[in-house]
């Protein structure tokens, strides 16, 4: 049978005898992006007949879900997809640990309106065969992964998440203030390394990222931890030293749960943020920074400003960008993603073999309602990594909560739990005829509206043990 030659789908100028010949192996993995389903496919047949592992996507969640399912060098965008589509891609790529080069391919009809994606090579569409592969091996020469993106990857291709990521895009490369609210365990300190990371890949602040818990640490040495203190302000105080401000000089402090500082912390928080300016504790000299602050509490600080706990000048100036964080509950198929991100770290840490989930475990996932948020989701993929003893994780290898929810999915699927919530009734309603009838089975049952038959058969039915209960009695 004669071999079928597929020509490039980018080109109307390659030679197709060439473009059918396999080229030497290349250890480049590559992600086509195109609406096209049958185009994107044949994309990835032809560069893998040029010795790349090429893969497709005929949407940005199916890109999305790859991009977090494998580690791409090159990901090549069709320009043409719907604005939100080509976003959503974008800020995927820019958040992963390891995030792939972008090529961006633009039908010339497009050239004039498209914007030029970030850290992107552009390619006119359609392409040369040479011209496409010339510009993946730019992309991955002059992009190092190393340099472009964010360690801290922030997983989802949901709406509400994809929302926050908009935002963050666009705030990263500025020194605005930024309040994260949202439930504990949703991701507010991850969120806020990312914005640290994307902003110095952007050419923001390029200092360190230094974390506060403010709860978790005494109301009497707050202070000292932020803003320094010199030798002598306090007993134990027996040399200078320099606050976690200092610290954040020319890059981004973190201050999670604000909502715990005392009165007279906030109108030192206060000053800092409006003048950068603030004295260790103990000293007479002013110290000036430039830091970025981002702000996080799982707290309504509008309800505790009506309260009282809470300086209204202090919440109108954190309040300026305020990034809410969505419970994972409310996520949907995220959930998912984020499982097999996870799974990969712990697999990663315990070193077993670990691939994937059952579909039992995928079900148990989806049905719980993770009140701990992404923080429980990773706990319990871990523990299921260590505990398990397949390939595949099983619903049992899960936490019990977890395992409940999968087991109440499969209850609703067969109809056990209306016909469970309608026996518990109807045996209470029999056990007190029978106890008023002194356990006379002929008196309860003319009680009861049915014939002693029919009651016998509801006995085995219910689990009714007549005679043991009525000697119990």
């Amino acid at each position: 049978m004669q071999q079928t030659t597929i020509p490039s789908p980018f080109s109307r100028t390659g030679d197709p005898e060439s473009a059918g010949k396999p080229s030497a192996v290349h250890e480049g993995r590559l992600l086509i992006v195109d609406d096209d389903r049958r185009m994107a496919s044949q994309a990835a047949q032809w560069l893998c007949r040029q010795g790349y592992h090429a893969s497709a996507a005929a949407t940005a969640t199916e890109a999305v879900a790859a991009l977090v399912r494998e580690r791409f060098d090159v990901c090549l965008l069709d320009a043409s997809l719907p604005a939100s589509g080509s976003r959503q891609v974008e800020q995927a790529v820019r958040l992963l640990e390891s995030p792939p080069a972008l090529v961006a391919l633009v039908p010339a009809a497009m050239s004039a309106t498209v914007d030029r994606p970030e850290a992107a090579v552009m390619l006119p569409w359609p392409a040369a065969d040479e011209a496409l592969l010339s510009a993946v091996a730019s992309a991955r020469h002059t992009q190092p992964s190393a340099e472009r993106g964010c360690r801290v990857p922030i997983v989802g291709s949901h709406a509400s998440i994809q929302s926050v990521l908009d935002v963050v895009a666009r705030l990263a490369h500025t020194p605005a203030t930024i309040l994260i609210t949202g439930e504990t365990g949703t991701g507010k300190s991850r969120l806020a390394r990312a914005i640290h990371e994307m902003g110095r890949a952007a050419g923001g602040p390029q200092g360190r990222f230094v974390e506060v818990a403010c709860g978790a640490v005494n109301e009497s040495l707050l202070e000292s931890e932020l803003f320094g203190h010199v030798a002598g302000a306090f007993t134990g105080a027996v040399r200078d030293r320099d606050g976690r401000f200092l610290e954040a000089d020319g890059g981004t402090i973190f201050l999670d749960e604000i909502a715990t500082a005392s009165p007279a912390m906030q109108v030192k928080l206060l000053r800092v943020l409006q003048e950068q300016r603030f004295e260790p504790v103990g000293a007479s000299q002013t110290c000036q920074v430039q830091a970025r602050v981002i702000l996080a509490t799982h707290e309504d600080l509008a309800a505790l400003v009506a309260d009282g706990r809470f300086r209204e000048d202090l919440f109108w100036r954190i309040n300026v960008v305020a990034i809410e964080m969505p419970p994972l509950r409310s996520r949907g198929q995220d959930m998912l993603l984020l499982a097999e991100h996870f799974l990969r770290d712990a697999v990663a840490l315990a070193g077993r073999c670990v691939t994937g989930f059952s579909k039992a475990a995928r079900d148990a996932l989806l049905a719980h309602s993770w009140p701990g948020n992404v923080r429980e989701l990773e706990h319990a993929v871990r523990r299921a990594v260590l505990l398990g003893r397949e390939s595949v994780v099983q619903r049992e290898d899960l936490p019990e909560a977890v395992q409940a929810a999968g087991r109440m999915v499969e209850a609703k699927a067969d109809g056990s739990v209306l016909k469970h919530a309608l026996e518990v009734p109807e045996r209470q309603l029999i056990l007190d005829a029978l106890a008023r009838h002194g356990w006379c089975r002929h008196a309860a049952a003319r009680e009861l509206g049915i014939n002693r038959t029919s009651l016998y058969k509801k006995f085995k039915r219910l689990g009714i043990d007549v005679a043991s209960l009525g000697a119990a009695r």
